[in-house]
């Protein structure tokens, strides 16, 4: 479903990865590791194709990602409902009953997005992708907010969602129960040359 070869990300301009390559398969889970700043952002923005490498590949399928980051996309003044309506009309989808289920929203649907506290806003964002009808779900940070009995439902819809041919990539410091492949991004952290007398000359000009 994704196989990336020879990756180089940057952020900022600067590169922070290099010579990264895995692949996913339908079926499957793989949880990105690594501490704060490493490039778990930059590599899932690279990845589903919001900013281009600075070498290598990345093969996907035209239209096979649902991307869900920091920002839960959603209307403060559109309700639960009209919030799933919207995404499941861009993604040409038209049940949201089991989005609804999946995320435990059923009792929120006339709800105004904007009353709605962290932990519901987040499960709101997150179901968008079980509105989308994307194989590859890709999602950075997936459980901020979420209480323990809400990233429970998180981690079954993943479940869900891979037993049904999906994949999931994610960043996340969370233990979600459930078996899941890992990858270690220290080892392909970028080695950048070490600074010397004009390149610090250079810095005031």
């Amino acid at each position: 479903m994704l196989t990336v070869s020879g990756l180089a990300c940057a952020r900022g301009g600067v590169p922070i990865l290099e010579n990264l390559s895995f692949r996913l398969s339908a079926g499957a889970a793989l949880v990105l590791r690594g501490p704060n700043g490493i490039g778990k952002t930059t590599l899932l923005r690279t990845v589903t194709g919001l900013q281009p490498p600075l070498a290598g590949q990345v093969d996907l399928a035209p239209d096979a990602v649902a991307y869900a980051g920091h920002a839960d996309g959603i209307k403060a003044m559109l309700t639960v409902t009209e919030n799933l309506r919207f995404w499941a009309g861009v993604f040409g989808t038209k049940d949201l009953a089991p989005a609804l289920a999946a995320f435990d929203l059923e009792r929120l649907t006339d709800r105004f997005a904007g009353t709605l506290s962290a932990g519901q806003k987040r499960r709101l964002g997150l179901a968008r992708l079980a509105v989308s009808g994307r194989p590859l779900w890709v999602l950075d940070e997936p459980t901020v907010s979420l209480d323990a009995e809400s990233t429970a439902l998180f981690a079954k819809a993943v479940q869900r969602h891979c037993a049904q041919g999906g994949a999931a990539l994610m960043a996340t410091h969370i233990d979600l129960g459930f078996e899941a492949e890992s990858l270690d991004l220290a080892p392909y952290r970028a080695r950048l040359p070490e600074p010397g007398a004009d390149d610090f000359d250079e810095a005031f000009l």
